[in-house]
This record gives C-alpha cells, sequence and structure tokens, in this order.
C-alpha cells in the first residue's frame, strides 16, 4: 500500500547522495574550468534551471496519465545520471547536469504521490514531513562526503553516491508501489496531453490580471532571482575566493541550515503573529538586503559567517508571501496564484544562476580567484589581492539593489485584498486525476506545496 514513507525515502536517498557531492564538485568545477569557473558553473546551473522550468508541467501532465511510479523512476534517474561521470569524464558530467534539468522535477511527483494517497487535513503534514527530510538529507551529507573526501579521496564519495543512487532506483522499482489507481486516470497509456496541460508560460499569462497579484508576482522576480543566482555561487565563492576549506563549507551549509528551519519555524510564526503578513515579508526582504550586501563586500570569513545568520532570517520572506496569498485567495483560486508564483521561481532559476555567471566573469573574480592562490592567507585573515578588491563579491551587490527594488514594490502589496482571477484563465479539472495536476506542475497544488516548498527547501538554497 503507498504511504508517505515511500516518498520520504526516495527524496532522502536522492538528495543525500548529491549533498555528498557537494566538496568533490566544486574541486572538479575549477580543475575543469580554471579559467572560466563562475561563467561555466552559472551556465551549467542556467540550462539545467530553465529545462526544468520548461519540462516541468509536462512531466506533471504525463505522470497524470501514466502513473506516478514511472515518473518517480524517470526523474531519480535522469537527475542521478551524471554522478558516476565525475570520474569518468567530468567535460561528460557537467554536460549531462545541464541536460538532465528536463528530468530534474522529483519534488514535482513526489508531491502529488503524497496527494494522491492523503486526505486534505492530513496533506500539510504529510508535505511538511516530505520537506524535513530533504532539509535533514541536505544538512547532513555535506559533511560527511566533505570528510569522506578529506580522509580517503573523491573517488570513493562518488562510489558511495552512485551507490546511494543505485539503491533509490532500486528502492522504486521493487519497494514503491503506485499511487494513482487505473480508474483515477483519464486513460491509461495514451490519454491525449493539451498543451495547456504542458504550457509553462500558461499561469504567467494572467499575472496582470489582478493588480496585488502582479505587485506579489513583481516581488518574488526581483527577490528570487538574486537568490537563485547565490544558489548555484556561492560555495564555489566560499571555496575560490573566500578561502574557505571544504570541512568550513560543509559546517556553513549545516549551521545555515538549521538557523533557517528555527528561523521558519518559531521565528516565523511569531512574526506573523506580532507585527503582521505584510510586514514579515519587509523585514525578510530587508535582512536579504543586508546579507547580500554582506556577502559583497566581505572579505573575511567572520563576515561570511555573519551574513549566513542573516541569511538564516531572510529565509522567512516567501513563507510569507505563500502565506499572504492563500489568505486572500477564493478556496477555488489558490492553485491559479501559487501556480504563478512558482512559475516566477522556476523562472528564476534559469535566469539566475546565468546572471551571476556572467556578472562574476564581467567582473574577472576569476583572475581575482587566481592571484588568491599566490597569496596564502594566514590565520583566518584574506588574503591580499581580495583585501584591496573594492568589491569582492559584485553579482550579490547586483543582487542587493534587485532586493532593493523589490522592497520597495512590496510596499505597496495591501495587507488584505481579495485576489480576483476569475475562471475562464484558469480551467478546473472534474475528474480526480486532473485534480493532481495541480501537484505536479511545478508546485500549483491546493495542498499548498509551495507554501512547504518555499518554508522548508529555501535555507538550502541560502
Amino acid at each position: 500500500k503507498p504511504s508517505v514513507y515511500h516518498a520520504v525515502v526516495v527524496i532522502f536517498l536522492e538528495f543525500f547522495a548529491w549533498g555528498l557531492l557537494t566538496t568533490p564538485m566544486l574541486t572538479v568545477l575549477h580543475q575543469t574550468f580554471p579559467q572560466h569557473t563562475f561563467l561555466m558553473n552559472g551556465l551549467i546551473h542556467g540550462v539545467k534551471g530553465l529545462l526544468s522550468f520548461l519540462s516541468a508541467p509536462l512531466i506533471g501532465a504525463l505522470s497524470d496519465v501514466w502513473g506516478r511510479k514511472s515518473f518517480l523512476l524517470l526523474t531519480v534517474f535522469f537527475t542521478c545520471a551524471p554522478i558516476p561521470l565525475m570520474k569518468i569524464s567530468p567535460w561528460w558530467y557537467f554536460a549531462v547536469i545541464s541536460m538532465s534539468g528536463v528530468f530534474a522535477v522529483t519534488f514535482s511527483v513526489i508531491f502529488a504521490y503524497v496527494a494522491d494517497i492523503t486526505q486534505e487535513h492530513e496533506r500539510i503534514t504529510a508535505y511538511g514531513l516530505v520537506s524535513a527530510t530533504f532539509a535533514a538529507s541536505l544538512v547532513t551529507s555535506p559533511a560527511i562526503g566533505a570528510y569522506l573526501s578529506e580522509t580517503y579521496g573523491d573517488t570513493l564519495v562518488v562510489i558511495l553516491a552512485t551507490a546511494i543512487a543505485l539503491l533509490d532506483i532500486c528502492f522504486i522499482l521493487v519497494a514503491v508501489p503506485e499511487s494513482l489507481p487505473e480508474k483515477m486516470r483519464p486513460a491509461s497509456w495514451g490519454a491525449p496531453i493539451s498543451w495547456e496541460q504542458a504550457d509553462p508560460f500558461a499561469s504567467l499569462r494572467k499575472v496582470g490580471q489582478d493588480s496585488t497579484v502582479l505587485l506579489i508576482c513583481i516581488t518574488v522576480f526581483l527577490s528570487y532571482l538574486p537568490e537563485a543566482g547565490q544558489y548555484s555561487s556561492f560555495f564555489l565563492y566560499l571555496r575560490q575566493v573566500i578561502r574557505f576549506t571544504s570541512e568550513t563549507v560543509a559546517a556553513f551549509i549545516a549551521v545555515v541550515g538549521i538557523l533557517s528551519i528555527l528561523a521558519q519555524t518559531v521565528v516565523l510564526g511569531i512574526l506573523m503573529r506580532s507585527i503582521g503578513n505584510k510586514n514579515t515579508i519587509l523585514l525578510g526582504l530587508g535582512f536579504q538586503i543586508l546579507q547580500l550586501a554582506w556577502y559583497g563586500f566581505g572579505s573575511q570569513p567572520w563576515m561570511m559567517w555573519a551574513a549566513g545568520a542573516v541569511a538564516a532570517m531572510s529565509s522567512i520572506t516567501f513563507p510569507a508571501i505563500s502565506a499572504i496569498v492563500s489568505r486572500n485567495a477564493d478556496p477555488d483560486q489558490q492553485g491559479v496564484v501559487q501556480g504563478m508564483i512558482t512559475g516566477i521561481r522556476g523562472l528564476c532559476n534559469g535566469l539566475g544562476p546565468a546572471l551571476y555567471g556572467f556578472v562574476f566573469y564581467l567582473f574577472h573574480v576569476e583572475n581575482l580567484s587566481v592571484l588568491q592562490n599566490m597569496y596564502p592567507p594566514t590565520n583566518l585573515s584574506a588574503s591580499v589581492p581580495l583585501q584591496s578588491a573594492i568589491i569582492p563579491g559584485p553579482p550579490f551587490l547586483f543582487g542587493a539593489c534587485s532586493v532593493l527594488l523589490s522592497l520597495l514594490v512590496a510596499l505597496f502589496i495591501p495587507e488584505h485584498n481579495a485576489l480576483n482571477l476569475r475562471p475562464g484563465s484558469y480551467k478546473k479539472h472534474n475528474n480526480g486525476a486532473q485534480s493532481h495536476l495541480h501537484s505536479s506542475q511545478g508546485g500549483t497544488c491546493e495542498g499548498k506545496e509551495p507554501l512547504l516548498e518555499d518554508s522548508s527547501c529555501t535555507f538550502y538554497t541560502r
């Protein structure tokens, strides 16, 4: 019988395997592209993000027809396929990572799987369990990978990650039952898929239909664009420019992750009750501006740690945005508006990394990284070239300016206002299988997937 625990195991194994590779991947990236490390990193993650944005609705629609298990197997297999290539051929490794974005939508299928087997009143708890498992895997695995890499070498880490990925695939094949009964599907293996269901831009076209929705979407775009870029490049920046060791990067991920979880649970609840939803959004954006500016101007390791603590506090923004949408949208429009927000975030996952990579390249940060190796730092001090740079991290400063614009836009979001996006612009499907489509299309689900995905998973993107 399908259960939430099947979804939990699949998610944990996949992201634990990738978390182990945090340290080896940074090393291989720099060795493969020594002159254009940041630019190539941005392009690789940018292509992957754009492909995921384009493919998520189609995979979600197909899983409504063909069942979840086959697409769980497909997404996990192709998402983990690049892992063994890290030691076989780094060039192929990064090429396959970029192309794997077409299938890198495991979360969408997992949330649809959970929606199939839970009642609506159980869904919030179930999504929380899945998201918490994701968080736990990424808090622990980078530290384990860094230790094994330092003690036994990168090859062992790659072999272990490959074995865990294979275990995940075998678990899906052998132990995971299908969650979508045959009778719930429109037709087995052959039902037509409409272009509207598979169109990744469908939800974005509705953004201008309500002024409040437009303000919220602009706020999300301007604030999440730099965050997506930061996610793709920040650990590389810590290694190559700030000169963090592998162990320190792993510790940074763990500490900031734990602080973010505390911020999004304890602190977020207190703020929502004391200062209100809108002010919580503004406060989170304020923390994000401070964090990005600190990353941009900071040249000492202690500055990165301090900014990381601020980054944990800034992770309250997106849960608060999802909450204000949930409170103001009618029940039959929750999926529409949340889908717009999720679509914009998906678009940013492609544009943000490419933008950061280009800005790093434009300001010759690669050259600064090379000079760093000529001046070994003493104690905790950064080396001479980094201290002489006026802006050590230009993309983060650009990001701070973007979030400042986002803050100015957010000032005009009303605290209480009914969002008006009437049907005609959005089709409601009557059969059970089609209702799950919104769960699988990158986050437009009635079970509040975007809210939980934002609140529990944002910590790692910081």
